[in-house]
């Protein structure tokens, strides 16, 4: 036969309620564990007081026990018995104790913390749920697509640049030569400049990494130089690592310069398939 009752996830057989603390009333609420406690009547309990039982001197009203008479605020509850099945009701606020919730008890649905909640995410000490840091967030690759002669004197590359091959996060963005960036952090700049030589003349050439924190003012971070041989139809590379903090990325700006002892007779090598003359910009991780 079907079992006819109260919900069976509200019962619970309790042998032994909290005591009551006297304060001069004649009713009390009775709770078990902090929580509230209904007894199935008043003939269930079993109350010692001052060290003499009591039993069928009071009444019960849903987890109120009124005793008809006022006990005494210096009257001690020795204990409380119950015998039988009574209901447990819902828990005052603040009266849970992490000891009272059973280990694994508590799901994703019941966290409050804002953020995606699956498998590949963890909850952080402001309540919000983020992947793991650690790894490599973003990369950006430009390659010069086509040649570029130098002129002579410093120079800023303003021209030719494209994104190239795989990228991975929020890409950094080109406009005339001006690098951005998508996020604050820190960023890994390497740089390498394809050069050749069309006629004989030595000179000399240099990479420049320069960078601003306004938007406007630029400063000279790295610079490399190679000579360049006095010979038609040479090659030669130049290459430069550079790690950018971006605090603020409305004014923290890039940009590649380069120096050229002559002009004309020396180009970049640009390519649209094959990486030669490139910036790579990848994201370390926060500032």
């Amino acid at each position: 036969m079907a079992y006819i009752g109260r919900d069976t996830d509200k019962i619970s057989n309790v042998e032994v309620l909290d005591n009551i603390t006297f304060d001069g009333s004649s009713s009390y609420t009775l709770q078990k564990g902090g929580s509230n406690f209904t007894p199935s009547s008043a003939n269930t309990l079993l109350v010692s007081i001052n060290g003499v039982v009591q039993a069928g001197n009071f009444t019960v009203s849903g987890s109120t026990i009124d005793f008809g008479t006022a006990v005494a605020g210096t009257s001690t509850c020795d204990f409380i018995l119950h015998y039988g099945i009574g209901l447990i009701t819902t828990p005052s606020d603040g009266t849970v104790t992490t000891a009272k919730l059973a280990d694994s008890s508590v799901s994703l649905a019941k966290l409050t913390a804002t953020g995606t909640k699956d498998a590949t995410t963890f909850l952080r000490g402001d309540n919000t749920f983020a992947e793991p840091g650690g790894g490599i967030e973003n990369i950006t690759t430009f390659m010069m697509t086509t040649n570029f002669t130098l002129s002579s004197g410093i120079n800023h590359i303003s021209t030719n640049w494209s994104t190239y091959g795989a990228s991975l996060g929020s890409s950094v963005t080109e406009s005339s030569g001006i690098f951005s960036f998508p996020q604050t952090g820190f960023y890994m700049v390497i740089t390498n400049f394809a050069l050749y030589r069309i006629q004989a003349d030595s000179a000399y050439v240099g990479l420049r990494i320069d960078t601003t924190n306004n938007n406007s003012t630029y400063t000279n971070k790295t610079r490399t130089y190679t000579a360049v041989n006095d010979s038609a139809d040479f090659h030669s590379n130049l290459h430069q690592e550079y790690i950018f903090d971006v605090t603020d990325i409305a004014n923290d700006k890039l940009k590649v310069n380069y120096e050229s002892e002559l002009g004309s007779n020396i180009r970049l090598i640009g390519n649209s398939t094959v990486e030669q003359t490139t910036v790579k910009f990848i994201r370390l991780g926060d500032t």
